[in-house]
């Protein structure tokens, strides 16, 4: 029978690397963005980045006290540490504190912290130790609208914050669904939504162009052009058995939800985020407004040309251009001071993190631990993604921190948790048995 000798025995110590990686270069970001020649000492706690050398300690320390505990905690408590993170996210409905238009924060003195961050983690818990309990049994209703659940209450909750960035987080972990054997129509559909969720803002701006204040015309166009696609495949595939309920539902569902959008667009969103949407589409262009932030991140990240101007030496960071650049926009300090290779180094530190999450998730004999790397996986990839792409312009500003890089201590120690809880699970692969 093996033995283990230190519970750091088999720790995947290159995974720890990359993170250590990722911790130190953030906070060297984080120091160029916030850098004052009169507070020049790194433990200045006055500071963004002496606050942050004190999150990052803290970090370790909780890092550390995860790989000392039993594998078997985690999953043992799932449901509990899950059904903590809904009452917090109850909780901050009622008592929260507003930050930046949204309900989402508990401030206790000079701390403060967002539940939603807690939610991700013991989402990814729950939604892991059920997956394992019933496996791929997505053609019982049951436990599919049971796993959707798990997923899209917390969601829910935090939408009536509203903080839609945490929202699309969530809706990430349905790829732990897809992994084990989620039709993948289901991301056929969610691509439709999105596309017509787009379309409908698009024909708002025209109709309004063409036919003035009435907006029947190109709804009509629209929804007769609709008509004909769907009818289109109808024709295409109207031998199979079905196909006329499945096809006309389909576009009932279509038309219904085009017709929504903007009921949705104008009561669930708040005004800033419709303004960042549009114009990311480039159905508006305000530069000076609500595209005022991406235009100064494109602007600092292009100036870093192949190599960059050197650290702390980027005038964009220096001047404060960028508003949030040590949280929202901290790749554009990046961008700006290392250049191409500084954004190649670290997206590809990124990806190499996720990869090897993934290939360890695959390689893993407990269902458990499969089932939570790919949440993990799943909730750094949406993070790391949207984040990047706020930075270029190719993404709405929606206020998703990059992982482990961004300034914010319950960000740091939520993914700091994440990461470690699945680097625990994965030490223990050798003694688990089949």
């Amino acid at each position: 029978m093996r033995t283990r000798q230190s519970v750091f025995q088999d720790i995947d110590w290159i995974m720890v690397g990359v993170y250590l990686f990722l911790v130190a270069f953030g906070w060297m970001s984080i120091y160029a963005a916030t850098y004052d020649e009169a507070h020049r000492a790194v433990n200045d706690m006055t500071q963004n980045h002496g606050k942050q050398m004190l999150w990052i300690g803290l970090s370790l320390v909780i890092a550390a006290a995860i790989l000392l505990f039993d594998h078997r905690f985690f999953e043992t408590f799932a449901y509990g540490i899950y059904g903590v993170s809904i009452a917090l996210l109850l909780g901050v409905l009622i008592v929260g504190s507003e930050i930046k238009g949204a309900q989402s924060w508990f401030v206790l003195g000079p701390v403060s912290f967002q539940p939603s961050e807690i939610a991700k983690y013991g989402t990814a818990l729950a939604l892991a130790k059920y997956l394992s309990q019933y496996g791929a049994r997505f053609k019982e209703r049951k436990v599919l609208l049971t796993s959707l659940a798990i997923i899209f209450f917390p969601a829910a909750l935090i939408m009536l914050q509203p903080d839609v960035g945490s929202v699309l987080v969530f809706s990430t972990l349905l790829i732990v669904l897809y992994r084990q054997g989620l039709s993948g129509w289901w991301f056929v559909v969610a691509l439709i939504a999105v596309f017509l969720f787009v379309m409908a803002l698009f024909m708002k701006q025209w109709t309004l162009q063409l036919f003035g204040d009435n907006e029947i015309g190109g709804t009509w166009i629209f929804l007769g052009a609709l008509t004909l696609i769907v009818g289109a495949f109808y024709y295409q595939f109207r031998k199979q058995k079905g196909s006329l309920p499945i096809f006309s539902g389909g576009l009932v569902a279509m038309i219904g939800y085009y017709l929504s959008v903007d009921y949705l667009f104008d009561h669930l969103l708040k005004p800033h985020h419709q303004n960042r949407i549009n114009e990311l589409l480039g159905i508006v262009s305000d530069p000076l407004g609500a595209g005022y932030n991406v235009h100064q991140s494109k602007i600092a990240i292009g100036s870093g040309g192949f190599s960059g101007k050197g650290f702390l030496q980027g005038t964009q960071t220096k001047f404060h251009f960028v508003p949030e650049q040590s949280t929202d926009f901290i790749f554009c300090t990046v961008g700006e001071e290392w250049g191409f290779l500084g954004t190649l180094v670290l997206i590809s530190a990124f990806i190499f993190l996720l990869g090897r999450i993934i290939w360890s998730s695959e390689n893993q004999r407990s269902e458990f631990t499969r089932n939570y790397g790919y949440a993990a996986a799943a909730i750094l990839f949406i993070h790391f993604t949207i984040n990047i792409g706020m930075a270029i312009g190719l993404a709405p500003v929606i206020g998703i921190p990059l992982p482990f890089f961004s300034y914010g201590g319950s960000s740091l120690w939520s993914f700091t948790i994440l990461l470690f809880t699945f680097i625990k699970l994965d030490s223990e692969r050798k003694f688990v048995l089949r």
